[in-house]
């Protein structure tokens, strides 16, 4: 991944009255060092982030991501960020990207310096992976034990398991030991029996003809390109559904993708061992939605 361009903003209040936030902006050097050292983000993985993919120039799914940038700010106790300023950022960061390629635009807000006066906050914007292998021959997954029951979340809310934080190490983790059972990529399962969704990605199986994802409880994080796919599924006049899934269906299902920003609908062709057909016609549609501009 090849970095084009970063910009360090000054969080102002989410009640700001201001239109143009560009005195708020700082452009700096993408490759230079940036950050103090008392910086909480790297020091304790102390914050909050959101990637977005851009398609041609354009940000894909602004709206859904600034909305998750505040669910996850709310849930980490962090001061709820400004849409306007982030939205301005993002459009900044957009004339940045690649006019006929793909791209990814990243979120950064921390919790700033310790015992600093205010949180820190960036955005990049860098050109994306090709993913064309992952679209279109698939991946292969295994399921891995995430380590607690699916009501813990419920329970222990300060586990900031609905959050989207920095802290990204078991999830790192998680994709070297798929990786060391010889899969690509790994899908996380609780410890009593129940599908959570991958390191990086939502889950959508096709079972029974309806297209079924793991309910956003026991700390899954709502997946905005999910979202997008269930609704352009719903405008085609497919059954969709959001479920408390056993581990048991994943052998029910007929077909299954991880679905993400930046890697969109990999379709997934082998879990646990287990064969799955590849859907080549239904994921060339959800990759063409995926690819058209959405706002």
């Amino acid at each position: 991944m090849t970095w084009r361009f970063a910009l360090v903003i000054e969080p102002a209040a989410s009640d700001d009255s201001r239109t143009d936030f560009g005195g708020t902006f700082t452009e700096i050097d993408p490759s230079a060092p940036a950050l103090s050292v008392g910086e909480l983000s790297t020091q304790r993985g102390d914050g909050i982030f959101e990637s977005i993919g851009v398609i041609d120039g354009h940000a894909q799914e602004v709206d859904a991501h600034l909305d998750r940038l505040a669910h996850s700010a709310s849930i980490c106790d962090l001061p709820a960020p400004s849409a306007r300023q982030w939205r301005q950022a993002i459009d900044i960061a957009a004339t940045h990207c690649p006019a006929d390629a793909e791209a990814v635009i990243k979120l950064i807000l921390s919790r700033g310096v310790e015992h600093g006066p205010t949180p820190t906050a960036w955005v990049t914007a860098a050109e994306a992976a090709d993913n064309t292998r992952a679209r279109t021959e698939g991946i292969t997954v295994v399921t891995l034990d995430r380590g607690y029951g699916i009501d813990v979340p419920a329970r222990a809310p300060w586990l900031l398991l609905g959050a989207k934080t920095l802290s990204y190490a078991v999830n790192m983790a998680s994709i070297r030991e798929a990786k060391r059972r010889g899969a690509d990529d790994a899908v996380y399962v609780t410890s009593d029996g129940f599908v959570l969704e991958a390191p990086t990605a939502s889950l959508i199986l096709r079972v029974d003809g309806r297209f079924v994802t793991p309910a956003p409880n026991g700390g899954i994080l709502h997946g905005t390109t999910q979202l997008s796919l269930f609704e352009h599924l719903e405008a085609l006049g497919e059954e969709t559904s959001y479920e408390t899934v056993p581990v048991s269906m994943l052998g029910e299902a007929d077909a299954a993708w991880l679905v993400s920003s930046v890697r969109l609908a990999a379709p997934i062709r082998r879990i646990d061992g287990r064969d799955l057909a590849l859907d080549a016609e239904a994921t060339a549609s959800f990759n063409r939605h995926l690819l058209s501009p959405r706002d």
